[in-house]
């Protein structure tokens, strides 16, 4: 029903604004619930046993990471007497919170749940949850960058970049993929997070306008496989281009747009002094481009047999899709040239 999608996308945004205006640890959970409880309808839209497991992993998961949360709360409220989101003092309390965002976002080695959550459900669900669904923890971990635990964000920020692309080597399936390639940017983001938050939030909106254009690509062209891509072509050439690039700048290919956080990141890791970690993350990138290449092969150099004598569709209606698609395709390819405005 049309009304009662509408009522769920709504809660979810007034979830997630509670989240991001709260000054207080109570309210904040209330608006991580509001957003758990939106979500679960959505993702089991289907009505088959693959979406009700989907959907019964997102909520088990989402509840132990807000119990934790509420948790590391009340034992720095029990030890300084505040419930400030900003002041966070107790080592115990940091620590579980830190863990417990990790296990929101889906950092490794937490993150066993979002590959199987975006398998089960449909491509706009997945949208949903690998873009809006970020937003409310990464909030959280924006206002409490400088109380979380460093040592531990640095090595789930490597482990996700590398398991992120490791893990998404032998995958056929593009949700399953983009869920890897979640994971992995996110690792960058969790690596920056206390080191300088400035640079994480422009990471995150570029990997937001990276995410919806890609997922936008694949929902018009319904490729749910690596096989179903090489009949983008027939769609429509210029999307299939479009698609190219994106796919080339999620991987982080200068000159492209997705480029700039990994730039940036380096450049503070080097000059934190901590290189050796920022070299064991570069390589981990390559294990993320490489997929991204062979997803960027099979959209653009092969055929499908079915489809030689297909004519081509230079343009393609506008409807509710294709629109936001081309700003967000625009915007993720050539948002480069634009870096000495944003730095400014």
């Amino acid at each position: 029903s049309p009304t009662i999608f509408s009522i769920m996308l709504s809660s979810l945004a007034t979830g997630t604004v509670i989240t991001m205006t709260s000054h207080h640890w109570l309210m904040a959970w209330i608006g991580l619930e509001i957003n758990t409880l939106a979500i679960i309808p959505i993702i089991s839209t289907q009505h088959n046993p693959r979406a009700t497991e989907a959907a019964t992993k997102y909520f088990l998961t989402q509840a132990a990471a807000s119990s934790l949360i509420l948790f590391s709360s009340l034992i720095n409220a029990w030890q300084t007497g505040t419930w400030d989101i900003t002041q966070l003092s107790t080592t115990q309390s940091c620590i579980l919170l830190t863990m417990a965002l990790s296990m929101k976002l889906g950092l490794a080695p937490l993150h066993f749940w979002l590959p199987e959550v975006i398998q089960g459900t449909t491509m706009l669900s997945a949208l949903i949850i690998m873009t809006w669904q970020k937003l409310a923890p990464m909030s959280l971990v924006y206002l409490t960058s400088n109380n979380l635990s460093t040592t531990t964000l640095l090595i789930l920020g490597l482990l996700s970049t590398t398991i992120g692309g490791w893990a998404g080597l032998n995958q056929t399936q593009t949700r399953k993929i983009m869920a890897y390639s979640s994971i992995a940017h996110l690792g960058w983001m969790a690596t920056i997070a206390s080191i300088m938050t400035n640079i994480l939030a422009m990471n995150l909106i570029i990997y937001l306008l990276l995410t919806m254009a890609t997922f936008y690509s694949l929902i018009i062209t319904k490729s749910k496989t690596i096989q179903d891509t090489s009949t983008t072509w027939t769609n429509s050439p210029y999307l299939m281009i479009l698609m190219m690039l994106a796919l080339l700048s999620l991987g982080g290919l200068p000159p492209l747009t997705g480029f700039i956080p990994k730039w940036l990141i380096l450049e503070q890791l080097t000059s934190q002094n901590l290189t050796t970690l920022a070299l064991f993350m570069t390589m981990a990138a390559l294990l993320s481009l490489f997929f991204y290449l062979r997803l960027t092969y099979t959209t653009t150099l092969t055929l499908s047999p079915n489809t030689t004598q297909t004519k081509f569709k230079w343009r393609f209606k506008l409807n509710t899709t294709t629109t936001p698609m081309s700003t967000t395709l625009t915007m993720a390819i050539f948002l480069l040239p634009l870096m000495p405005t944003l730095m400014l």
